[in-house]
């Protein structure tokens, strides 16, 4: 049977496993699902139409599946979050829930550790594996890839798209998308490089250096990075440089960078 406080909230039709911890003062809407090994903390709060996957924690006074802070909703919406196993939910984060012009689902993968203080808006869509350290924010219909980190501090504008394995400085600010597998910083933040040390943990040294050279040649030639990338996505086999080369094909936002000589 579900651990569940004495002073804990649960509304009637809560669909809670039956090894869920929940603790003292949080509260947990009708809609909910809490799927097994779930623990909310005390204070915790969890609205709406929100699942909360396996053995995922949600520490002390963040609230997820609030309504999204959007003009255009209403409270008829049908609208939620869905949120994957094993992630960590740190204090006071906030997680709103989507939007119906937005695709109705706020949601986040598997394995993600969201800091203190974090902010995800409405409709994003994040990745397994991501990390947001301190106050990092996201707003509206963000995308985020898997195996990303966003360093503390960092707002990123509505609509951005951040490639799967990508390092984000802290204190940066992202108003462009950031191609798959790249370092970058600044304010406006532009790409610097490759993510090193990412790389590093996930692929083998051929991937590497096919990553390292279609870098090389699409941010330092002379032609546009589209027609580089459409390059590439005609005679390229490795996957990952096709990876990157699409992803840098498709924005309509945008690359950040500083083309170097």
């Amino acid at each position: 049977m579900a651990n569940i406080h004495p002073n804990a909230i649960i509304e009637d039709g809560a669909n809670i496993a039956n090894d869920v911890k929940v603790g003292a003062f949080t509260f947990v809407s009708k809609k909910a699902v809490l799927k097994s090994g779930v623990e909310i903390m005390q204070g915790a709060q969890v609205y709406g139409d929100t699942t909360v996957g396996e053995n995922t924690k949600i520490y002390p006074y963040a609230v997820v599946g609030m309504p999204p802070q959007d003009s255009g909703y209403v409270q008829e919406d049908n609208v939620k979050v869905v949120i994957g196993k094993n992630c960590k939910i740190r204090e006071f984060v906030t997680i709103n829930a989507g939007t119906k012009h937005g695709g109705g689902v706020t949601c986040i993968g598997d394995d993600c550790f969201i800091m203190i203080y974090c902010h995800i808006a409405h409709d994003c869509q994040i990745g397994n594996n991501v990390t947001m350290a301190n106050n990092a924010t996201l707003a509206g219909h963000a995308q985020v890839g898997s195996f990303t980190v966003i360093g503390g501090l960092t707002p990123v504008h509505q609509f951005v798209k951040i490639g799967e394995g990508c390092m984000i400085g802290g204190a940066s600010a992202i108003s462009q998308d950031i191609p798959p597998f790249c370092l970058a910083e600044g304010n406006r933040a532009v790409v610097k490089g490759l993510n090193a040390v990412g790389l590093k943990r996930r692929f083998q040294k051929d991937d590497i250096r096919a990553l390292q050279n279609a870098f090389r040649k699409l941010f330092r030639s002379t032609k546009p990075i589209k027609e580089v990338a459409e390059e590439f996505l005609k005679n390229e086999k490795n996957e990952q440089v096709l990876k990157l080369c699409s992803f840098i094909k498709e924005t309509t936002r945008g690359i950040p960078y500083e083309r170097k000589k």
